[in-house]
């Protein structure tokens, strides 16, 4: 099974690329991030005629995550991060998908620093860790994926001394994320490429691109079950050079059809 993760920054006036690259890559479940559309207005003909079923949590102008799958029905089982009733932006979208728990989610980018979105970017990491914490010991296999919107280490940006102030890249960020991989969740991407400099976002000024100038933003969490079948994680850099394009690039992972023999946290087969 493929899932892939990419932020499309802006669903209808991104989706030829969108399209495109879905009928290039054939993900079987992709979560979509940064949709900058309404519910009514999300292109749902569009995605199932690429033969895609899906199901969105919307905002006009910002925000936006969205589930879809072309392996099976959508049963969704969460639409927004509990935890704050006052929160109203759609950053969160939860559903089971061919025996998967798929948990799509854009975590907000927290600039400035400091101030009220660095503290409410915090305080929505507390709330995921909180929920997360639910579903880390489910016997089915769990996956955490979207933009995070932190780079967890100085090896997932190509100048970490230019970042310091940033919210993406604060040692309380840092730390938060840092935290959910002690409550037990894999970085896929990580796990796979131990050593190795990957970024999934890149400006779209100064050629950051072309000089691959980028940072690591967008992440998969497996809990174990997953990540016993976890046998590849990588960035499709291919749409990020393509014209009309988001600043990020999709990120994806496969699982296996069966779990690994190997013990929880041991090497996979």
């Amino acid at each position: 099974m493929k899932i892939a993760t990419y932020n499309v920054n802006g669903i209808n006036g991104r989706l030829p690329v969108l399209v495109r690259w879905l009928e290039l890559a054939k993900p079987d479940i992709v979560c979509l991030q940064e949709l900058k559309a309404p519910q009514e207005r999300f292109p749902e003909k569009a995605l199932r005629d690429a033969g895609y079923e899906a199901v969105w949590h919307g905002q006009s102008r910002w925000n936006g995550v969205a589930i879809l799958s072309r392996v099976g029905e959508i049963h969704e089982t969460r639409r927004g991060l509990p935890g704050d009733p006052d929160d109203v932006q759609s950053r969160y979208i939860e559903a089971a998908v061919n025996g998967v728990l798929v948990a799509g989610l854009y975590l907000p980018n927290g600039n400035p620093r400091p101030g009220p979105k660095f503290a409410f970017k915090l305080h929505w990491f507390d709330r995921l860790h909180e929920h997360l914490a639910a579903l880390i010991d489910l016997d089915a296999p769990v996956v955490v994926a979207g933009d995070y919107n932190v780079m967890p280490t100085d090896l997932d940006v190509y100048a970490p001394e230019r970042w310091r102030d940033d919210a993406l890249f604060a040692p309380e960020v840092k730390a938060a994320y840092g935290r959910l991989l002690d409550q037990g969740w894999t970085d896929a991407v990580r796990h796979l490429h131990p050593g190795e400099r990957i970024y999934t976002f890149w400006k779209y000024w100064r050629g950051a691109f072309e000089r691959n100038a980028g940072l690591r933003i967008d992440h998969f969490l497996l809990n174990g079950p997953a990540a016993a079948r976890l046998t590849k994680a990588e960035v499709d850099t291919r749409p990020r050079s393509w014209e009309k394009t988001s600043d990020h690039a999709p990120v994806w992972i496969e699982l296996a059809d069966r779990m690994s023999r190997k013990r929880r946290g041991g090497p996979l087969l």
